[in-house]
């Protein structure tokens, strides 16, 4: 099964070639892939000790973060190595700096897999949430390498527990430790004889907890708030956007808006802005202008818009009117501020348990959008109870980083 596998892969990565032409995503998804090798010999040596990494994506790396932190911390005469998968991650945080050495992930045949590993050579390997790959994981049983899940999250409808996926399975023998979020994935493992499992929560808890300790001012920020209710609008859709924009423009609250759209292509940017009937700027064009005077801060940049949110009075957090579902909200929850999603979030736990907490507000159209402004803008102390609820949730969920480091050190 596993040759079956690896000649599909090699098929995938044959078609992904092909696609890269016309697609500007796979092109980076493909041509990333081919300078890895070379940067892993030039960057580690024979010598060097090594723990890796890998993440999905940017969601995922955020997730492994304060884990990585702190194995970094324990081990400072480590090199720390993080792959990626998909190109939405790696050309993000390409230039960060907890790692030594970042690179994508080679597609998973069993020759890139003893190529990687041979050059890695890690002493120990965390794998993010998701993303099981056969040959990787193959590899490192035979090698013997301490290999942990974190941050894991198991559901029925996967593969592993279907009478077919006896091959995806197997896979999971190689983990030495999984600690996943929550009690369901738990029993699941144990429904398959796992009884290396143990629930840490979520580390993306520890990540935003973190936050509230570094320096979020952006003095551009606060010349555009200028002490005025500001609702900032994070990962925004078109399908978000249709009803925001609607309702910024038939406003007379005295309010500011900040959007940081998910997509900043420039076009799709303009095209926004456009059609905003109020006084709009972009962070692009923010040079030698008095942003008080403007109620609307389109941001055309990507990194900033966790400091964004420590200025929000209510944020709306986009990508509920999608799939699969809403973004992030942990970020604006932890500065205390009441939230508004869409309405897909239910494979979210986080923003489940914050609209049953009543610190989320979902809505479904644009009159039920109004309502959720128009009650949060006038009731102080609605709006402050909200905050705290998402705050203390925050706060309340952390920890899962040191159940971690306690049970692999």
């Amino acid at each position: 099964m596993l040759f079956i596998y690896t000649i599909l892969i090699q098929i995938a990565g044959f078609l992904l070639k092909i696609i890269a032409v016309f697609s500007p995503k796979i092109k980076l998804f493909v041509d990333g892939r081919k300078v890895v090798f070379a940067t892993l010999k030039q960057k580690i040596k024979n010598s060097d000790k090594t723990i890796w990494f890998h993440a999905a994506s940017l969601g995922e790396y955020e997730q492994g973060l304060p884990v990585i932190e702190k194995i970094k911390t324990k081990f400072p005469n480590h090199k720390i190595i993080l792959t990626f998968f998909s190109p939405s991650g790696y050309e993000v945080r390409k230039n960060n700096s907890v790692a030594d050495v970042t690179v994508y992930l080679p597609l998973d045949t069993k020759k890139n897999a003893q190529e990687f590993l041979k050059l890695v050579h890690p002493e120990m390997v965390f794998f993010i949430k998701y993303e099981y790959w056969p040959n990787y994981l193959n590899e490192l049983r035979k090698l013997g390498t301490p290999t942990y899940l974190i941050s894991g999250i198991f559901r029925k409808n996967q593969t592993f527990f279907k009478w077919y996926g006896r091959f995806y399975r197997k896979a999971l023998d190689t983990f030495t430790y999984f600690f996943v979020q929550n009690q369901i994935s738990k029993d699941l493992l144990i429904q398959l004889g796992k009884t290396n499992v143990a629930i840490s929560g979520d580390t993306r808890f520890d990540r935003v907890a973190s936050i509230l300790e570094k320096d979020n001012i952006l003095d551009f920020i606060s010349e555009f708030k200028n002490n005025t209710l500001t609702i900032v609008i994070g990962s925004s859709w078109p399908k978000d956007e249709t009803l925001l924009v609607n309702y910024i423009n038939q406003t007379s609250e005295n309010v500011k808006f900040i959007i940081a759209p998910h997509n900043i292509k420039a076009e799709q940017i303009q095209e926004l802005k456009n059609s905003i009937t109020k006084k709009a700027v972009l962070f692009s064009e923010k040079s030698n202008k008095n942003l008080a005077e403007f109620d609307v801060f389109i941001i055309d940049t990507i990194g900033i818009l966790t400091k964004i949110y420590s200025y929000a009075d209510i944020a709306y957090v986009g990508g509920g009117f999608g799939n699969p579902g809403v973004h992030n909200l942990l970020e604006p929850a932890t500065f205390g501020v009441p939230i508004v999603i869409g309405p897909n979030f239910s494979h979210f736990a986080e923003a489940t348990a914050l609209v049953n907490m009543e610190g989320c507000i979902s809505i479904s159209n644009k009159n039920e959008l109004q309502d959720a402004f128009s009650n949060l803008i006038a009731n102080n102390d609605i709006r402050h109870e909200k905050g705290h609820i998402c705050s203390t949730f925050v706060q309340m969920n952390k920890g899962a980083t040191d159940i971690i480091m306690n049970k692999i050190l």
